[in-house]
C-alpha cells in the first residue's frame, strides 16, 4: 500500500541506486538498435548545479529517456571539464590559507596537489547530477585531463601545427593583470561604470593654435596612442586628413587618419588609435600600418615606453597624474559624466586590460568553412533555426583563436624550443629531442613551452575524444557523428562553433545533427539571476523542499523555443501538487481495488466512458511524442498535464465513481481494470519527465513481475484504440459541465445553489446524452434538473451556444443581479485604474529608455493579463444586462 503521504527524498535516494547499480543506464555498443546519442556538456569540476545546469541536463534526460523508451540503444556520455583557471584558484586559494603559493611549491609538485584535490573534490558536480535524476552511462565518465583525452589533444595541435592552421604571434588579448593571463570572452564580464569621458586637446603639427579634439575614458593609454582617426566624410576634419599631429606629454608625431572607425555622431567624432592597447584599435592599426607600442607590463602599470615619470605607476595612478599634468597645459577642453561598461575578470573581479603579447593562436577562419557549409545544406540544424543567423554572423567574421593561457594547470602545450629559439612541435618529448638531434646533428638540450592550452581546446575535441579518437573504436564508428547537441546560447562560439570546427577536421563530419539551444532561466520578473541582486534560486533547495520530480516538470513547462524561462517558485509548487496528485490518485486506484492486469487489452471494453479516456490517453500520448521529438518541451508537458489531471483525475475517475459503487459487477470489472491501465501508462509517458514518482507508483501498481519503467518501451497503441463516437458522446459532457461551472463562476452563483438548465433547439443525439448521463452532469455541475426547454426562454435566465444547441440557466431568482451589478462594475474600475497606471508609465519615453528591457516587457504582461480580466468581467456585466 502508498503511504499517505509521497516523500521524494526516500523515493530519489531509492531509485537512483536502483537504476545505477542495474546498468540501466547503460549503452550497448553491440545492439541491433538504431543508436542515439547525447554528448553531455562537461561541467566544470570546480562546479555546483545551479539553474542553468538543472534546465539543459532536464532535457537533455528527457531526451534521452524517451529514446530508451523507444527502442533506441541511448548514449549520453558524461564527464567533467577540468576548467583550467577556476580549478587552479581553488587550489592556489588552499595554498594561501597555509600561508604557502604555487611558486614555492613548483609546477609538478602544484600540479600533483591540484590531482588530489581532484580526487577528493571534483565530484560534487555529478553527485548533485545524479540528484536531479540524470541518467548518463555513468561508466563511461571521462575527464578532460584524462590520459585518452590528454593524448587527442596532443595529436590534434600537431596535426594543426603541421598543416599550418596553429601558430605563435603577437596579438592582442583579453588580459588579466591579476592572474597573470590570457583569458576567453567568456570570462570577461561588463560591468555598467559611471565615470568620465575626457576631452583632449592635440596640437595640429606646423599650425600653432590649431587643436584636434579626441574624447576618451582612459586617458593612461594615451601615452601609447600612434594616431587619430577621423571618419573620412566628416567635413570638420576632411582637411587634416594626411597631416600630424603632436602627442601631448610625448611629443611623439602620430598622423591622422581616415577611417570609417571614427564615428562623427559620438564624442567630438576624432578617435585617439592606441593599436596596443584597445581591439577595435589593433585593427584600425593594421589597416592603416600604424605602430604597436605596448605601454603596460603584465601587472598593468607602465614600462619603459612611456616618459620616465610614468614608468612603474598603476594604470589607475598614472590616469590621475596624467590628467594632473595636462589641466596646467590647457589640453583638457572638457569632461562629461559618462555611463559605460568596463571589462572585468570574471574570477579575477579586475580590469581586464587588451594587451599585446606572444600567443599560440588557431587559425579559426579557415577551420570554420566547413561548419558554414554544413549549416548552409542542412547536415547540421539549430532548433529554434533563427540562431543560424546568430551563428553565421559569428563564423564569417571570425578572428584568430588565442589558444595559450599562462597557467599551470591544463594540457600543457607540446612545444619545444632549442637554444637557437627553434620550435619543435611533437606528440613527445622523445620525439622533440629526435626532431632536434637531427636538426643540430647531436643530442641537445630543449625547453619546453610554459603555457598550457585554453580549456575550450580539449572541450571542441569531446564529441570524438570521448569515444576513444584517435583509436579507431566501436563506440567512434558506432555513436559518431551525435544526433543532437543541447545547449545554451552563451556557448554558440565557444564550444558548439569550435566543436563543429574540429569534428569536420578530424573526423571528415559535424559532430552532431541538430543544435537545440535553449534560452536562460531568468527570475519570475524576467531579470537575470546574479548575486548581486540577491535573486539566485538554488535547484538543490527546490529539490529538497519539493522534489526532484516537481523541479524538472517546471523547468519542461516553461522550456518555450526562443523564450526565456521566467522561474517563480510557486510554479514549482504548483507541479509538486502536480506530483500529488498523481499519488492520491494511485491511492485512490489501490483503495477501490483497481489492480493492474498483465495483457489487458483496452480494446475489448464496451462502456462508452472507459473507451473514451482510452482514445484521450492515445491522444496525449501521441501529442507528447511528437513535442519531445521537435523539441517543444513545453507542449509535451502541457499535454501530458492536461490528460494527466484534466482527463483523468477530474473526469474519468469522477465520471466512474457511480460505477465502482454500483451493482454491476462486470461494468466494475471492466473499469478498475481501465482504471489500472490508463494509471500505468500515465506513469509510462511521465516518465522521462517526472522518473521518480512514475517509477514508484508503478512498482506499487505492477509489481516487480512487470519490469521497471527505466528499461520499458514507450507506449504504442493500435489504430482502433480511438473510439470516435465515445469521444465525442464524452467531450460533450466534459464542454458542457465545464461550460456551467464557467458561467456559475462568472455570474459569482453561490457555490451551493443548484440551478436549473434548459436546453433550447438541441439535436436528437444531444438530447440522447443527456439522458444517458444526466445523473453525472446533474451531480458535477451542481444541477437540480436538467431538461429540454418547453416554450418561452424564462426572464432572468443567462444563455450561451454549445453546439447546435442553447444552454439556459434561469439565475434571476438564486442571485441578487443588482448587488453583482455594482460588484462587477467596482472590479472593472479597479482594472481601468492598473491599466492607466501601466499604460501612462509605457508610454512614458523616459521609463522606456532607462528601464531594464524585462522591466518593461513585465509592464506588458501585466497590461495584458489585466486587459484579459477585464473583458471576462465585462462579458459578465453583458450577460447580467440582458437578463
Amino acid at each position: 500500500m502508498l503511504d499517505k503521504t509521497y516523500l521524494p527524498a526516500e523515493v530519489e535516494a531509492k531509485f537512483s541506486a536502483i537504476w545505477e547499480a542495474s546498468d540501466a543506464f547503460a549503452a550497448h555498443p553491440d545492439s541491433a538498435a538504431t543508436p542515439y546519442t547525447i554528448m553531455m556538456p562537461p561541467p566544470n569540476v570546480t562546479g555546483s548545479l545551479h539553474m542553468g545546469h538543472a534546465l539543459t541536463f532536464t532535457l537533455q534526460d528527457i531526451l534521452v529517456r524517451f529514446h530508451r523508451m523507444k527502442g533506441f540503444d541511448v548514449l549520453w556520455q558524461p564527464g567533467t571539464d577540468h576548467a583550467g583557471i577556476a580549478t587552479q584558484m581553488v587550489v592556489e586559494r588552499q595554498l594561501a590559507s597555509e600561508q604557502n603559493d604555487r611558486h614555492r611549491l613548483g609546477r609538478a609538485s602544484f600540479i600533483e596537489r591540484v590531482w588530489s584535490w581532484k580526487a577528493e573534490s571534483g565530484g560534487t558536480i555529478t553527485r548533485q547530477l545524479r540528484r536531479l535524476g540524470a541518467s548518463p552511462d555513468w561508466s563511461r565518465e571521462r575527464f578532460t585531463m584524462d590520459a585518452g583525452l590528454s593524448a587527442a589533444v596532443r595529436k590534434v595541435f600537431v596535426e594543426l601545427h603541421r598543416k599550418g592552421l596553429i601558430y605563435r604571434d603577437k596579438r592582442l588579448v583579453n588580459w588579466d593583470p591579476k592572474l597573470h593571463t590570457a583569458i576567453s570572452d567568456l570570462e570577461v564580464e561588463a560591468q555598467e561604470t559611471k565615470g568620465s569621458l575626457w576631452h583632449f586637446k592635440y596640437p595640429i603639427e606646423g599650425e600653432p593654435d590649431s587643436f584636434i579634439t579626441i574624447a576618451t575614458t582612459r586617458p593612461e593609454t594615451m601615452l601609447g596612442d600612434s594616431g587619430i582617426a577621423v571618419h573620412p566624410e566628416d567635413e570638420r576634419y576632411r582637411h587634416l586628413i594626411g597631416k600630424f599631429a603632436i602627442l601631448p606629454l610625448v611629443n611623439r608625431r602620430i598622423p591622422i587618419v581616415g577611417d570609417e572607425h571614427a564615428d562623427p555622431t559620438t564624442g567630438s567624432g576624432a578617435v585617439k588609435i592606441t593599436p596596443a592597447h584597445d581591439f577595435n584599435d589593433f585593427e584600425v592599426g593594421r589597416r592603416h600600418g600604424l605602430a604597436l607600442i605596448n605601454i603596460f607590463d603584465r601587472d598593468a602599470r607602465l614600462n619603459e615606453n612611456v616618459p620616465e615619470q610614468y614608468r612603474g605607476l598603476d594604470r589607475f595612478e598614472a590616469r590621475k597624474r596624467i590628467l594632473a599634468d595636462l589641466e596646467p597645459l590647457g589640453l583638457i577642453a572638457q569632461v562629461d559624466p559618462h555611463t559605460y561598461m568596463v571589462p572585468y575578470g570574471d574570477r579575477s573581479q579586475v580590469v581586464i586590460e587588451p594587451w599585446l603579447t606572444d600567443q599560440w593562436y588557431c587559425d579559426a577562419a579557415t577551420l570554420a568553412k566547413a561548419p558554414i557549409a554544413a549549416v548552409e545544406s542542412g547536415r547540421t540544424v539549430f532548433v529554434p533555426k533563427s540562431w543560424e543567423n546568430t551563428f553565421f554572423e559569428w563564423m564569417r567574421n571570425i578572428q584568430p583563436w588565442c589558444i595559450s593561457r599562462q597557467i599551470w594547470w591544463g594540457h600543457q602545450i607540446p612545444a619545444w624550443y632549442g637554444p637557437d629559439g627553434a620550435v619543435f612541435v611533437e606528440e613527445s618529448e622523445a620525439a622533440a629531442l629526435a626532431a632536434a638531434e637531427i636538426r643540430y646533428g647531436k643530442p641537445t638540450e630543449l625547453r619546453r613551452d610554459e603555457d598550457v592550452l585554453d580549456t575550450w581546446f580539449s572541450s571542441a575535441l569531446w564529441p570524438f575524444s570521448t569515444l576513444g579518437w584517435p583509436d579507431e573504436t566501436p563506440e567512434l564508428k558506432r555513436y559518431y557523428p551525435t544526433d543532437v547537441l543541447v545547449t545554451g546560447f552563451d556557448i554558440i562560439f565557444f564550444w558548439v562553433a569550435r566543436m563543429m570546427m574540429m569534428g569536420c577536421e578530424f573526423m571528415g563530419e559535424v559532430p552532431f545533427k541538430t543544435v537545440y539551444i535553449h534560452a536562460l532561466v531568468r527570475d519570475e520578473r524576467g531579470q537575470k539571476m546574479s548575486k548581486s541582486k540577491g535573486n539566485i534560486i538554488d535547484p538543490l533547495d527546490l529539490i529538497d523542499r519539493y522534489g526532484c520530480d516537481a523541479l524538472r516538470f517546471t523547468l519542461a513547462a516553461l522550456a518555450a523555443q526562443g523564450r526565456d524561462v521566467k522561474l517563480a517558485e510557486q510554479r514549482v509548487e504548483g507541479y509538486r501538487n502536480f506530483a500529488t496528485k498523481l499519488w492520491n490518485a494511485a491511492r485512490y486506484a489501490e483503495m477501490n481495488a483497481c489492480v493492474y492486469v498483465p495483457g489487458f487489452d483496452p480494446a475489448s471494453c464496451r462502456l462508452t466512458v472507459n473507451r473514451w479516456i482510452a482514445g484521450a490517453l492515445n491522444d496525449a500520448a501521441q501529442s507528447a511524442a511528437e513535442a519531445i521529438e521537435a523539441y517543444r518541451f513545453n507542449d509535451a508537458a502541457n499535454a501530458l498535464y492536461q490528460f494527466a489531471w484534466g482527463g483523468f483525475c477530474d473526469w474519468y475517475i469522477e465520471f466512474t465513481k457511480p460505477i465502482l459503487l454500483g451493482e454491476d459487477e462486470a461494468a466494475k470489472r471492466e473499469t478498475r481494470a481501465m482504471t489500472a491501465w490508463v494509471l500505468g501508462e500515465i506513469m509510462h509517458l511521465l516518465h522521462p519527465l517526472m522518473p521518480f514518482i512514475t517509477e514508484e507508483i508503478w512498482e506499487h501498481l505492477a509489481g516487480a513481475v512487470s519490469g521497471r519503467l527505466v528499461t520499458s518501451r514507450w507506449p504504442d497503441y493500435p489504430a482502433g484504440l480511438r473510439d470516435a463516437a465515445a469521444s465525442a458522446e464524452m467531450d460533450w459532457v466534459v464542454r458542457l459541465i465545464s461550460t456551467i461551472r464557467a458561467i456559475r463562476a462568472e455570474m459569482n452563483v453561490p457555490g451551493g445553489a443548484q440551478v436549473t438548465l434548459l436546453l433550447k433547439d438541441a439535436a436528437p443525439a444531444t438530447l440522447e446524452r443527456l439522458a444517458a448521463h444526466g445523473d453525472l452532469i446533474r451531480r458535477l455541475a451542481r444541477l437540480d434538473r436538467a431538461v429540454p426547454l418547453v416554450g418561452e426562454v424564462p426572464k432572468g435566465a443567462v444563455q450561451i451556444v454549445l453546439d447546435e444547441a442553447t444552454l439556459v440557466l434561469p439565475l434571476g431568482d438564486i442571485m441578487d443581479l443588482t448587488q453583482e451589478r455594482q460588484r462587477l462594475g467596482k472590479e472593472i474600475a479597479r482594472l481601468d485604474g492598473e491599466i492607466e497606471k501601466i499604460g501612462k508609465k509605457l508610454g512614458n519615453e523616459q521609463f522606456i529608455a532607462k528601464a531594464k528591457p524585462e522591466v518593461v516587457q513585465e509592464q506588458r504582461e501585466r497590461q495584458s493579463e489585466h486587459e484579459q480580466a477585464r473583458q471576462k468581467l465585462t462579458d459578465a456585466l453583458t450577460r447580467i444586462a440582458a437578463l
